[in-house]
């Protein structure tokens, strides 16, 4: 197995109140540690509800946050960010946004050319020919280069992104929510052409969202974030039909499903980030909660095959 990425205890903690002399007031630990490995090829699904550490996590792994602490590894080398030209050739970042995402002052020509000549010191015939190959690949016409951002449409505008993070020729690509913005025919546009460039250029992807059901749809496996924390990991199938942390559970049995009523989202909230509960972060929403949950974090382990759950009383099948 070729490890794509590997994090190891990556964890960020935040300052609140800073002051110009001592300590903060206070701190919130926004992602606890993480270890986490990515195999070349595979796309690793990242989900939980909003505020759970999901995109602070992706913004570490492509340097736009530096880590508290911990380490990532990516084909098998530790990132040294003293070089940020050799980090963007290796790993980039698709945003939510993808309008917003553009710099409103540059021609869509400046904004490919950009990444080209600061990573790949390309220019001329060679800087034309690249862009005209990209611009190909995310199936966009040649004209649009000389527009503005502000021109195109949320789908158009995500396809210009995809092909800047391209023009790195980068390993990876981290895709934070890329389609959530868009409308549900368009999403179905760009989750094809994600496929289809992964096949091409043999990318391997990090997928975050909110969206079960197009995480399953493009995901080899699953990580699940609850409160900062991993809580369960394991194949796209399996976490999804038989989830084995109540947590999980509970966002499966929270998704829309037509002609069934909704359910689980009254299920309470996240704890307060300011003063965190003592063991199980989950304790106070979880059904099967006992005294030991409320006293002692648990660590993920196996439950079964390549299925990874942080709970002291996992959902049985």
């Amino acid at each position: 197995m070729t490890l794509a990425l590997k994090t190891t205890d990556l964890a960020k903690t935040f300052d609140i109140g800073k002051r110009l002399i001592g300590p903060p007031r206070a701190q919130v630990r926004a992602v606890h540690p993480v270890s986490l490995e990515v195999r070349q090829g595979e796309t690793l699904g990242i989900v939980g509800e909003s505020g759970c550490g999901k995109s602070t996590l992706a913004r570490m792994l492509v340097g736009l946050t530096p880590a508290t602490s911990g380490t990532i590894e990516i084909e098998g080398r530790a990132l040294d960010r003293a070089d940020p030209a050799a980090f963007g050739r290796l790993i980039q970042y698709v945003f939510q946004d993808p309008v917003s995402s553009l710099n409103p002052r540059k021609t869509i020509r400046q904004i490919m050319e950009a990444p080209l000549r600061q990573l790949h010191a390309m220019k001329g015939r060679a800087l034309e020919a690249r862009i005209a190959e990209l611009f190909d690949a995310v199936n966009l016409r040649p004209e649009f280069l000389n527009r503005y951002p502000h021109e195109f449409s949320g789908g158009q505008a995500q396809r210009i992104g995809i092909a800047r993070a391209l023009a790195a020729s980068p390993r990876i690509l981290i895709l934070d929510e890329p389609v959530s913005a868009l409308d549900v025919s368009v999403q179905a546009q760009v989750l094809n052409l994600l496929a289809e460039l992964k096949a091409e250029f043999n990318l391997t992807y990090l997928f975050i969202s909110h969206d079960l059901a197009v995480v399953e749809a493009v995901s080899d496996r699953i990580a699940v974030l609850y409160f900062g924390s991993v809580v369960e990991t394991g194949p796209a199938e399996k976490v999804f039909a038989a989830p084995r942390h109540p947590y999980t559970k509970l966002l499966a049995d929270s998704a829309p499903v037509v002609g069934r009523p909704l359910g689980g989202a009254q299920s309470g909230e996240l704890p307060d980030p300011l003063n965190p509960p003592a063991g199980c972060a989950f304790a106070g929403r979880c059904p099967r909660a006992s005294d030991l949950c409320h006293r002692d974090i648990p660590r993920l382990r196996v439950v079964e095959g390549d299925q990874f759950a942080a709970c002291h009383h996992p959902v049985p099948h």
